[in-house]
């Protein structure tokens, strides 16, 4: 039966204490992570969110009532336990934090029984996923889960206390807005008052920051709940969370100066790494051109070389169609890797099939200096050597090649690097490189709207120089966007905003909005641009996969308190679920059964 604390405080959490505290009468509680009866001597580890201690129980010092209920006792037991430090009587436990000392309890309290747990409480756990979701207040206790859920909550003050000292303001937004749907579906939220109509929940505060912009608040900041309804991914939830941030009077080399330092001052703070500044700056055009990704992961090489002057005359007419289609011929140089076995090459080849290859081609060069190649009879030894040459190949490597349009190449080199960089073990967790990726395109062609789309948000300044393009052509207009990236993912990510309401409204133009449609979805926005506007930019990181990557976790669900899975439903609420037709009634819905 459970006792009452009445008359008891805890005066330390389990790891609080070290040899330092020997000889002190203490106060502990928490739950139960293993007991051992060894005969006349019973031993509990005691566990709370700091760690684990180590009680010991005799009759001689609990009393017979007091030893039996700790005979009694079981693995997630709630106990509170009153007793005095001493040197650990047995061997040091050097794993532990508190593997020198244990506690000889003197009084025992069973604060709440446990059912036997569906799955051990236990770091690294084999349990399937969906078990542990589940049971996710159980999972929860898992040192591992809480050490994540504290470095988040870590980094959470350290940004307040960093943007506050840099004179920003934590200001709240709307949860309950109007739908503008450009971009990912909404989530949406029907209205009793308004019968018919219906809020969205915000997948960015965007507007209303920069509306904040406008109302002189300087500099703003929230840790935002933002929501997008959208298929999920390892790094993807329906609701997530943003560092997301405003600044006025500013321009690009602002917004990254203020961003460098709170990234050192985050991760020095909490996980001990140095971050040197300045962070190294990259094009988008020269990181799709080297990386063939717009978030590369620069802790390796692997680097895509252009070689289709080198290919141009060959008889090979894999290469020389994709030439005549206005297309390129690429390669990437996996050093030391000749000797590859045609099982793994294949395998690489049928990988790229997904991101639009129709094959890849592949040149092994032996230690004799000789070639084994898919395509070398089609061409004269001058011209491979030539191409060898220009791909700075050796012998013992092994280079690969891609043809067709550039967007296809870039997809198919870039994921193909990023496999064979996991294949050869080249992802080292424990580096961390950053990279601003800048001046991406303003706009990108939808084939299946048939218009240009915004590669950011409509809301993004085009490059000063770039600006007379909008009239002539469009996508090659660059903009004044920047996104941070750590380890190939990118972590957050910014513009300078339009605050001039005649390129606003420009841009509306140029994405197939009428002057009317554009002032139905942005009109308070467009008329706030007319009362006064500051030059104004911004950023917001994805906090869950910032943390899910200083955590070295693979999936942001790891770093989520209470995640939903890849259908965007909860195991342990069983939500979404059906509601009361009271309820539907009340809003004007019917459901209707497809």
């Amino acid at each position: 039966m459970a006792e009452s604390m009445k008359g008891l405080r805890r005066s330390h959490r389990c790891t609080e204490l070290s040899n330092r505290n020997i000889g002190e009468t203490v106060t502990v509680m928490g739950w139960v992570q293993k007991s051992r009866n060894k005969g006349g001597i019973i031993f509990v580890d005691l566990r709370d969110r700091s760690g684990i201690l180590q009680i010991i129980f005799e009759e001689s010092d609990v009393g017979s009532e007091g030893f039996e209920k700790a005979e009694h006792i079981r693995s997630e037991y709630v106990i509170a336990v009153v007793g005095k430090v001493e040197a650990r009587s047995g061997a040091v436990n050097k794993d532990l934090k508190t593997g020198d000392i244990e506690i000889r309890a003197n009084e025992l309290r069973i604060l709440s029984e446990a059912d036997t747990p569906p799955f051990p409480v236990e770091e690294d756990s084999k349990t399937k996923e969906d078990l542990r979701l589940k049971y996710r207040y159980l999972d929860l206790r898992r040192p591992d889960l809480q050490r994540n859920l504290m470095l988040r909550s870590k980094v959470a003050n350290i940004t307040r206390s960093f943007l506050t000292e840099e004179g920003f303001l934590e200001i709240e937004t709307p949860m309950l807005t109007k739908s503008t749907p450009e971009g990912a579906r909404d989530y949406l939220v029907p209205s009793r008052v308004h019968p018919g109509n219906f809020y969205a929940l915000p997948q960015s505060p965007q507007l209303f920051k920069q509306l904040l912009m406008c109302a002189g608040y300087d500099r703003y900041f929230q840790l935002a709940k933002c929501f997008r309804d959208e298929d999920l991914r390892a790094d993807r939830q329906p609701e997530f969370t943003q560092i997301d941030m405003e600044l006025s009077f500013v321009d690009v080399d602002d917004v990254i100066d203020v961003n460098e330092r709170l990234l050192q001052k985050m991760f020095k703070e909490s996980i001990g790494i140095d971050i040197e500044l300045p962070i190294q700056r990259m094009t988008y055009a020269e990181a799709m051109d080297r990386f063939g990704s717009d978030k590369p992961d620069i802790r390796f090489g692997l680097e895509l070389v252009n070689v289709s002057e080198q290919v141009k005359d060959c008889g090979f007419g894999v290469f020389t169609s994709a030439l005549e289609k206005g297309g390129s011929v690429r390669g990437i140089n996996a050093e030391g890797q000749a000797a590859m076995p045609r099982k793994k090459i294949d395998a690489l080849i049928d990988y790229v099939k997904d991101f639009g290859a129709k094959g890849l081609a592949y040149l092994a060069i032996n230690e004799d200096g000789s070639y084994k190649s898919s395509f070398a009879k089609f061409m004269t030894e001058d011209q491979l050597d030539g191409l060898v040459k220009a791909m700075n190949g050796k012998a013992g490597d092994l280079l690969f090649f891609a043809a067709d349009e550039d967007e296809i190449v870039f997809a198919v080199l870039g994921n193909l690097r990023l496999e064979l960089a996991r294949n050869l073990e080249l992802l080292d967790k424990d580096d961390y490189k950053f990279l601003w990726v800048t001046e991406f395109p303003l706009l990108e062609y939808s084939e299946e709207d048939k218009r240009f789309v915004a590669k950011h948000h409509p809301f993004t300044m085009p490059m000063d120089e770039d600006l007379h393009l909008l009239d002539t052509d469009p996508g090659k207009v660059r903009a004044k966007a920047y996104d941070i990236v750590l380890n190939g993912t990118e972590i957050g990510g910014g513009s300078v905003r339009i605050y001039q309401s005649e390129i606003q409204e420009k841009m509306f133009e140029v994405l197939g909005f009428t002057k009317e449609a554009a002032y139905e979805r942005f009109g308070f926005l467009l008329n706030a641009f007319k009362l006064g506007v500051p030059p104004h930019a911004g950023l917001a990181y994805g906090l869950d996969r910032l943390i899910m990557l200083m955590a070295k976790e693979d999936s942001i669900r790891d770093v989520i308190a209470f995640p939903k899975v890849k259908d965007a439903s909860c195991l342990m609420t069983e939500a979404p679920n059906t509601v009361d037709d009271k309820q539907l009634k009340e809003l004007g819905i019917e459901v209707k059964k497809r």
